[in-house]
């Protein structure tokens, strides 16, 4: 039987922790069986799972046993991993031991160095610090999981049940993995990436900057029909220096940063409003239907469609 070993180290997300035990240890085949053996191992007999503490049958060797290594997130990433645990991912993945991390589990995972190379992802609240401190990932926050053949990523807490419903189908395929996803109430697959549940924020205006006027001018102007040169003149530069300047304080060019802030605008209204899809794109200032609808997908990960029906917030006026 595929022998899943879910490694439990101090601080562990008790949230993490459960789902690759409920979601692997429910799964059934077609004639019953259970398609899983579900084991929780730690460096030490009990673990300081910050609420409770857990007691876990089985140590580190469990690993060397184990089909699929699930490493679920630490609530400190700032710390070190212990030794034995580095060695211990390391070694399994040289036997060809398939690796995944659920949320800041993958802050585990890079210390061992096998993200080295990759693309990654994590909970969107700690990919940029991620991509900080391990340069040599190419971390990607916008997607719900990375699946890299042997090294797998995901994205915060329910991103852990879509990595665990797709490591199913790739074992056991999709009827398997369907009765799997009807068991814990979520649909095989999700639209979109992690993207559309970021925040919404105002695009980055740096305070006491040449173009703080500016940004706040197109802010309150993001709803009309702007050119680069319209931008420029009102920022009193040429377009050349405008989109150097702009690069310089925003890290971006001026046309990108206003496709933002009308997606921002759009994500407000479309949260709290009743207007049609059309006529939000149309009012936050995009030419076509077609334009505000792919640029919200490219940004937002999403349709603006089904945006609305996952995050209406109230009933419209």
């Amino acid at each position: 039987m595929h022998i899943v070993a879910v490694l439990a180290l101090d601080g562990v997300i008790a949230f993490d922790l459960s789902t690759p035990l409920e979601v692997f240890g429910r799964t059934r085949l077609a004639d019953g069986s259970p398609a899983y053996e579900v084991r929780v191992c730690a460096p030490a007999g009990e673990v300081d799972a910050g609420a409770f503490t857990l007691r876990t049958r089985w140590g580190l060797d469990a690993l060397a046993t184990a089909g699929t290594i699930i490493v679920p997130g630490i609530a400190d990433v700032s710390g070190g991993v212990p030794p034995e645990v580095v060695a211990g991912l390391r070694d399994a993945a040289a036997r060809g031991t398939r690796i995944a991390s659920i949320c800041a589990g993958a802050f585990v995972l890079a210390a061992t160095g096998l993200l080295d190379g990759r693309r990654a992802t994590t909970h969107w609240l700690g990919a940029a610090g991620l991509a900080e401190r391990y340069p040599e990932i190419d971390v990607d926050p916008d997607v719900l999981y990375v699946d890299n053949g042997q090294i797998l990523t995901s994205a915060g807490a329910a991103a852990g049940l879509d990595l665990c419903l797709h490591l199913i189908r790739r074992d056991h395929g999709s009827a398997v993995a369907a009765d799997a996803a009807r068991l814990s109430v979520m649909p095989l697959e999700r639209d979109g990436g992690q993207a559309q549940f970021i925040v919404p924020e105002r695009p980055p205006a740096p305070r006491g900057s040449e173009l703080e006027p500016l940004l706040r001018w197109l802010d309150e102007s993001a709803g009309r029909d702007l050119t680069t040169a319209e931008i420029a003149a009102r920022a009193g530069m040429s377009t050349r220096t405008l989109n150097r300047r702009f690069r310089e304080h925003t890290g971006t060019t001026p046309l990108q940063w206003l496709h933002r802030t009308r997606v921002r605008h759009a994500q407000h209204l479309l949260e709290t409003t009743g207007d049609g899809v059309d006529r939000i794109g149309a009012t936050v200032g995009f030419g076509s239907p077609t334009a505000f609808r792919d640029r919200f997908k490219r940004i937002v990960g999403t349709s603006p469609h089904d945006y609305r029906r996952a995050f209406r917030t109230r009933t419209p006026a």
